[in-house]
């Protein structure tokens, strides 16, 4: 039994009256103290502190049903719509419970809240007012909803009474606009009536805590049903679910995809996002079945960089090597992919291919492709057991696969040359500087080896830089790289740096940014001095959306409305900041390494200009390799997707 005296009317009358507020607030204050020497809300209910049955407000109530599933942290920009909820998370962060981390942006504080459950696996809360706010926040989910990952989202919503319009509210005589506009997005609940909260934490857990296809759960909370007091059964609400493995129990279709695997010569896996974390199993199947494997923006590192079956990003962007293995396979195996269009070229990428295995937890996602063998389930489950399989046979074929896998080392040796040749060139003089600067992946090369040296994740921002950086890292393990590339979200890197403020245990982050992005969301120069965080933002200034200048010089031979011809003085703007060290970036590579030591000794947030070379030298790119359904090649994309079995 602990020596926290259990919660108690008479207790709370008492602490009320000896300086703890209204009996309310006194209730609310004994109960976070409980769980704060608990160590939990389970812990505090087993052990008698806190009695299954209490009386409060759906705000405290929803809290404590946060913190039953693990969510202990809070990004927040309070309103008029979530007055009462932040006055309950002011005594529950008093108690030392919970971590509410203020905002200055709503599409800011998705992207930390995104990247806190993406990079280091936990759970986090948004809280938004009703209105513009929502709607931000709401967009900024989009990034959690495209890479499958688990946030809570909760928003101000206008009043059940009907009394007239409220402020901020969609201004259109319908009921629950924004319960509809969220559901659509994912999934959602309208906490219309208190006693739901049960249901609601129930289905925002089956999506949050999804072992396969996680996503954003949005909580509508109206004004007025906030502070309502309700009975509430703490013991009933909803665990985080704890879900086993599953994977199919038919032998038949493991051996279908094993003489699948021994019947073809070229065969190649597309590891997908839903790779992450399965580095082993993957590693394993790949030598197993003989086999290359092609990364996504999202999966670098699930084989090392320079294991020889690595054959690098495969897609509309792709590489040398990556796209010769998607074009020449004759059996794919994808794995935790959702054939997002840049992943297979619009479709078109698998010209050779045959048949495909497709390994999911999801079935949409494993019948995408025509002559699909799909197993269904945890994919680390799934691939040992094939390599299990595959590790007792003798292919027919094998003469055959190693005559693939020594073709497709050779398509990585060159597009190894390829690489070099641009990361050793000279500064370029460039129009817009009137001085050589260094061209793209130059910059970004020395930045990413820093990186890899001092062990910070990688975090980049759509656009140019985001598609010259995941052609150039070099990750020995998943989760090295964050890349938004499902939503291609500008902006996302900076603002993801915040999650380090809400880390049990946070990593030094640094985040690639084009000048475009950085403006999208400057934030974070404000925001990560106020919660301590430690890290580094570099911009590549180019002066232009250069990923789209780029697009529209191979479509249509010239640029238009991409750049501009404002100069903006970063160091000057970045060292407005205080606390923020702001340093030039240098126009030479031996600069730009002093540049990066000068930054990480700097005990917060440090930033980054480095100008680099923008315009049509072969050198300041590293190219796209595959096809893509936009602009003027739609129809020739189209007439091959057409032609094509898969």
């Amino acid at each position: 039994m602990s020596n926290v005296a259990v919660v108690t009317p008479e207790r709370i009358a008492e602490t009320a009256k000896t300086g703890g507020g209204s009996s309310k607030e006194a209730a609310t204050h004994m109960r976070a103290r409980a769980i704060a020497k608990a160590g939990s809300l389970s812990d505090a209910l087993a052990d008698g502190t806190l009695e299954k049955s209490a009386v409060l407000s759906l705000s405290e109530a929803l809290v404590l049903g946060l913190l039953k599933q693990g969510v202990r942290t809070f990004f927040a920009i309070f309103g008029h719509g979530s007055t009462d909820i932040a006055n309950v998370l002011a005594i529950y962060d008093a108690e030392g419970v919970t971590r509410t981390i203020n905002c200055r942006n709503e599409v800011e504080m998705a992207h930390a809240a995104t990247a806190l459950r993406w990079t280091y696996g936990e759970t986090p809360a948004v809280i938004t007012s009703i209105g513009p706010g929502a709607l931000q926040a709401m967009a900024g989910s989009l990034a959690a909803a495209s890479n499958g990952v688990g946030v809570y989202h909760i928003y101000g919503d206008e009043t059940t009474y009907g009394e007239g319009y409220n402020m901020q509210q969609v201004p259109k005589p319908a009921q629950g606009v924004f319960g509809r506009m969220t559901a659509d997005m994912g999934e959602s609940y309208t906490l219309h009536t208190p006693q739901a909260l049960r249901e609601a934490l129930r289905r925002g857990a089956n999506r949050v805590f999804h072992p396969y296809k996680a996503g954003p759960f949005y909580l509508m909370l109206p004004i007025n049903t906030q502070p309502v007091q309700t009975e509430v059964n703490l013991a009933s609400l909803p665990e985080r679910p704890v879900l086993p493995l599953v994977a199919p129990t038919d032998a038949r279709a493991y051996d279908e995809a094993c003489d699948l695997i021994d019947g073809h010569a070229r065969v190649m896996i597309k590891a997908g996002g839903g790779t992450r974390g399965h580095d082993a199993a993957i590693r394993r199947l790949a030598e197993a079945a003989g086999a290359v494997v092609v990364v996504s923006p999202g999966s670098t590192g699930v084989l090392a960089d320079n294991d020889p079956k690595n054959m690098h990003v495969g897609g509309s962007k792709g590489s040398i090597s990556g796209n010769h293995a998607m074009r020449n396979a004759d059996l794919v195996i994808v794995i935790g992919s959702r054939a997002v269009c840049q992943a297979d070229c619009s479709g078109t990428g698998y010209k050779s291919a045959r048949h495909v295995i497709n390994i999911n937890g999801d079935i949409a996602d494993a019948t995408h492709y025509n002559h699909t063998t799909a197993l269904i389930g945890d994919i680390s489950v799934i691939a040992n057991a094939l390599s299990e399989r595959l590790e007792g046979r003798t292919s027919a074929n094998a003469a055959a696969k190693q005559n693939w896998l020594k073709a497709c080392a050779a398509k990585k040796k060159e597009w190894a040359d390829y690489k070099a040749e641009r990361y050793a060139a000279a500064p370029i003089k460039d129009a817009v500087w009137q001085q050589p600067a260094l061209a793209q992946p130059a910059a970004i090369k020395v930045v990413a080896d820093f990186a890899k040296r001092i062990n910070a994740p990688k975090y980049f921002d759509a656009g140019n830089v985001q598609a010259n950086g995941f052609q150039i890292v070099e990750d020995d393990r998943t989760g090295d790289t964050f890349t938004e590339s499902g939503a291609s979200y500008m902006g996302f890197a900076t603002s993801a740096l915040l999650a380090a403020a809400g880390a049990s245990s946070p990593r030094y982050g640094i985040a690639f940014t084009g000048d475009g992005s950085f403006m999208m969301n400057p934030q974070i120069l404000i925001d990560a001095v106020e919660h301590g965080v430690h890290g580094m933002v570099v911009i590549f200034d180019n002066r232009r959306m250069a990923a789209i200048t780029s697009l529209q010089l191979a479509q249509y031979g010239k640029e238009f409305r991409t750049n501009d011809a404002v100069a903006v003085d970063y160091v000057q703007l970045a060292s407005a900041v205080t606390g923020v060290r702001a340093i030039h970036g240098g126009w030479t590579a031996g600069e730009l390494k002093a540049a990066l030591e000068q930054a990480h000794a700097h005990q917060g947030l440090s930033v980054l200009h480095v100008p680099v070379y923008a315009g049509e030298d072969p050198l300041g790119e590293l190219g796209a390799w595959g096809e893509w359904n936009v602009g003027n090649w739609c129809e020739n994309v189209q007439d091959q997707w057409l032609q094509q079995d898969l």
